[in-house]
């Protein structure tokens, strides 16, 4: 499981690159207008180049979880798993993924085939080849997410209390770090808030500060999905490896 890691730390590692280039920019300002080449950048340009922190914020927490949740279905598969072996709530999301209960949008024929598809794999004990735990739309993940699909994995997410305090403190607008992080990546993804608006009055230093409130938060969810992954937790007890 440490590509989970691997690929956390390498988005990470982006962005403290970038702020490190913002945090330039804000110190030529000490010194007037700062300038790349023979270009001056102006406080609007400044603004913008500051809101792409949130796009990319935003980024690192939903490709961290899905890599999560997809490595779950992963472990699933490549452990040849049969359905009753499955924890209660893997069982759930197999047979959610399998009878395609999720999808308005199928007809009759293609819903008896997905049925018919459940019953085979249940009469010939068939060891589970094809799994995809249903992770939702994009733009709504922030700490509540993460706590639901964790909870619906029976994965218990044990966050020290100094990171979970930190990660519900509200940072601005009264919203916590993830969440004010979604809903400003969501504002700018619909247009409801132009990108010089997104961050009127912010710092390179609060800027910071959300960004490592958030990489504490993801790194603890990614050793907790790692631990569910590598003690065998999406069996039932009497079905993990001793």
């Amino acid at each position: 499981m440490e590509d989970l890691s691997q690929a956390f730390e390498e988005r990470l590692q982006e962005i403290e690159t970038y702020l490190d280039l913002l945090e330039s920019i804000q110190e030529q300002v000490q010194g007037g207008a700062p300038q790349i080449g023979e270009a001056t950048i102006t406080p609007q340009q400044q603004k913008i180049l500051y809101s792409s922190v949130y796009l990319q914020l935003y980024n690192l927490v939903e490709s961290t979880i899905t890599r999560c949740v997809d490595a779950v279905s992963k472990a699933v598969v490549n452990n040849s798993s049969l359905p009753n072996e499955l924890s209660i709530e893997l069982r759930r999301e197999w047979v959610r993924c399998t009878a395609r209960t999720h999808h308005n949008d199928l007809n009759d024929e293609k819903r008896l085939k997905s049925a018919l598809n459940l019953c085979e794999h249940l009469v010939q004990a068939l060891p589970i080849s094809t799994f995809e735990v249903e992770k939702g739309g994009g733009g709504s993940w922030d700490d509540n997410g993460i706590e639901t699909i964790s909870k619906r994995l029976g994965l218990s997410l044990h966050i020290s209390s100094d990171v979970y305090k930190s990660v519900k403190r509200p940072f601005r607008n009264d919203q916590g770090a993830l969440t004010f992080i979604k809903d400003l990546r969501n504002g700018l993804a619909h247009g409801s808030m132009s990108f010089a608006e997104s961050s009127e009055g912010i710092t390179v230093s609060e800027l910071r500060d959300l960004t490592k409130r958030t990489a504490l938060y993801l790194t603890e969810v990614v050793n907790c999905f790692k631990l569910f992954i590598d003690a065998h937790e999406f069996l039932m007890p009497e079905n993990r490896p001793t």
